[in-house]
């Protein structure tokens, strides 16, 4: 198994941006000498709930820093750029990370993020679908064009040209069937936020590789992002994840405003509109203690032999063979972070990344036991 880390830069009361900002490029320095293989860059945009505004930009920064991990967007949101100059962007990455990059692409969910960039928010979805295609199509041919709803493009080439196919490692992240069967049908492969029971994902990548099946394309194994907290004693984990995860519900709705209801009445969105009771609910003590409860339930949490077998048995229901960590959520203190990054990349990583049982396993299949599932269907905590 692979194993990355993400960084996810929230803004913290009282310290400076560029602190946060300085103590994530501390943690991404550790990533290659630790042993992980790759590092991940989020998009946000003007609340601070991640303050990584160019994925790319950031992931150059890192390019020239190390030599040998993957380089990861999760995700480049496609309706809020001009795709030639993603694909451009793309490119120039390839060519200074020697093509040891993977992208990952997404529609965005934020209306504040929309109404920044002045782009329709029910115009999401096709732009995103008809983005993609223009990325692709600037990446894997020499000189192309385009002519779609949203953007003409006449005749004409990006340069420099990538050296490695990067639009063969393209993912993307999908909340709803709709979006899904997008993402299917332009041949990449599925990104996922662990934001539900580990039931519910496996359903959701059978699906989708149905649906990949059918327009053409093999499945891929699944790319899977997840917070963990390690450490020495079962206790201390739970109360870490417990306190900093738990303190993420504020942060997810004063930069998406879910509990407003207001998704609901979005053409494309329609499917976050059930979160919306959700969220509200969230101001009553007793709903937030079970809604953390069930969050950190299903990241990964506990010692190291914990964080070992639960990562076995969600390989064993997902088919993933390649984990995006975060180390560093909630504003979790930075030496606190550290010390669980280390702990498990010294007693967990060799592990998943030689021992033969976390080999990349076979495509799952719809027969195999997926486990009980809950009753949380409404909780949505996007990366």
């Amino acid at each position: 198994m692979k194993v990355g880390m993400g960084m996810n830069m929230l803004h913290e009361h009282g310290k400076p941006d560029a602190a946060v900002v300085q103590e994530h490029f501390a943690l991404g320095d550790l990533v290659e000498p630790l042993g992980f293989n790759s590092l991940w860059a989020l998009e946000h945009h003007f609340t601070g709930y991640a303050m990584s505004p160019a994925p790319t930009q950031l992931l150059a920064y890192f390019a020239g820093r190390t030599r040998r991990i993957q380089l990861g967007t999760s995700v480049i949101v496609l309706p809020w750029h001009d795709p030639v100059r993603v694909a451009e962007q793309i490119a120039l990455l390839d060519i200074m990370c020697g093509g040891r990059c993977l992208f990952g692409f997404g529609r965005g969910a934020a209306s504040t993020e929309y109404e920044g960039f002045r782009i329709p928010m029910g115009e999401a979805r096709p732009r995103f679908a008809e983005a993609a295609q223009v990325v692709v199509k600037a990446l894997r041919e020499e000189t192309f064009e385009h002519d779609g709803e949203f953007f003409r493009i006449p005749r004409m080439s990006i340069r420099p040209r990538p050296i490695s196919n990067p639009e063969r490692r393209f993912y993307a992240s999908s909340v709803s069937p709709e979006s899904a069967e997008i993402i299917a049908r332009l041949g990449f492969g599925m990104l996922f936020i662990m934001q539900n029971e580990w039931s519910k994902c496996r359903e959701d990548i059978l699906k989708f590789h149905a649906m990949s099946e059918a327009a053409g394309f093999a499945p891929k194994p699944p790319i899977i992002l997840t917070n963990i907290s390690c450490a020495e004693s079962r206790e201390e984990a739970q109360e870490r994840a417990f306190k900093y995860l738990g303190r993420k519900w504020q942060s997810i709705d004063d930069h998406y405003h879910f509990s407003d209801g207001h998704l609901a009445e979005v053409k494309g969105y329609e499917a976050y509109g059930k979160t919306a009771k959700t969220y509200a609910k969230l101001k009553d003590p007793a709903n937030l203690k079970k809604a953390t409860d069930f969050y950190v339930s299903i990241q990964i949490v506990g010692t190291p032999d914990d964080c070992l077998q639960q990562l076995g048995h969600l390989q064993q229901l997902t088919g993933l063979d390649h984990l995006v960590a975060e180390f560093s959520f909630g504003n979790l203190p930075h030496h606190e972070s550290e010390k669980a990054m280390r702990l498990f990349a010294d007693r967990v990583l060799p592990t998943l990344q030689h021992d033969p049982a976390y080999a990349t396993p076979e495509p799952i299949r719809a027969a195999a036991a997926a486990g009980p599932r809950s009753s949380n269907e409404d909780i949505f905590a996007p990366a």
